[in-house]
């Protein structure tokens, strides 16, 4: 594969994905460790009691929901092209544009909901507890980087758009990822939740006034000639290498099942001649 050098938005994103990812670890190590010593952990105390992991996780999310609300150079067009700053327009004087994608957001919009429905009705058939749940928020988060870098099934299946820079639903995420805490009604969970429904709002609120910031064919930021983060790139080369990967199967597969045909076809002339 030809190496590409990560932009700073692609890097920023990698330490993501790391950080995210050792929380997740270092949650599931806590709650492994103590159904093992058969105690029961209060992730969701009161102040003085709350451990430290559980106040890790709250400020690092609560700290980039609200850095979410406002321009900034260390996210991504995916997220800041909401913002006037980011609007280069294609449109001549008067020319409007419209979203087609009401069915594929509900399509998003209705999966989520009946997985983590799922999920609830788990929780309240005593099935799993209030730890499971926060473990699932956390591999939720670690997976929004993974959509992001390397591959996204809502892309991919549902909304079909070319990258992350003109995904429809990017500013989703948070609310996405903390779906599960819904069913805690505790102060740590529920304000994660606002913030994530605040964040949803104001991105709707955006798509619904100001459509022509979300449409490549409207806004010029979002065209690949100026786009300078190229995350994209990760996924490209793994579709490239799946597809390589997927011919040269078809083709050792093909070998096989000739020679295979080959071999039986030999065997029949034997007992024939005998």
């Amino acid at each position: 594969m030809k190496k590409i050098k990560l932009s700073k938005i692609s890097t920023l994103h990698y330490y993501k994905l790391v950080g995210r990812s050792l929380l997740f670890l270092a949650a599931t190590a806590v709650y492994v460790y103590h159904l093992l010593v058969g105690q029961k952990i209060d992730l969701f105390g009161r102040v003085e009691e709350l451990p430290w992991l559980m106040a890790v996780i709250w400020i690092a999310y609560a700290v980039e929901m609200v850095l979410r609300f406002f321009p900034s150079g260390m996210e991504s067009m995916g997220c800041q092209k909401q913002f006037r700053r980011n609007y280069r327009t294609k449109l001549a004087e008067g020319e409007k544009v419209r979203l087609n994608s009401a069915k594929t957001t509900f399509m998003v919009a209705a999966s989520w909901i009946g997985l983590n429905g799922i999920i609830g009705i788990l929780y309240f058939t005593h099935v799993i507890d209030e730890g499971v749940l926060l473990l699932i928020s956390l591999f939720y988060g670690a997976c929004d980087m993974i959509c992001i870098l390397f591959f996204c099934p809502f892309q991919t299946w549902m909304m079909k758009n070319k990258c992350c820079g003109t995904c429809r639903i990017y500013n989703w995420d948070y609310a996405m990822m903390f779906t599960p805490l819904v069913f805690i009604p505790n102060g740590y969970t529920l304000s994660l939740v606002a913030l994530s429904v605040l964040l949803l709002v104001r991105w709707e609120l955006a798509v619904w006034r100001h459509p022509e910031y979300f449409c490549e064919a409207s806004n010029d930021s979002l065209s690949c000639a100026n786009c300078s983060e190229k995350l994209c790139h990760h996924k490209k080369q793994l579709r490239r290498f799946w597809k390589k990967s997927g011919q040269r199967f078809h083709l050792a597969g093909n070998q096989i099942l000739a020679t295979a045909g080959e071999v039986k076809q030999k065997i029949q002339q034997k007992i024939e001649q005998k």
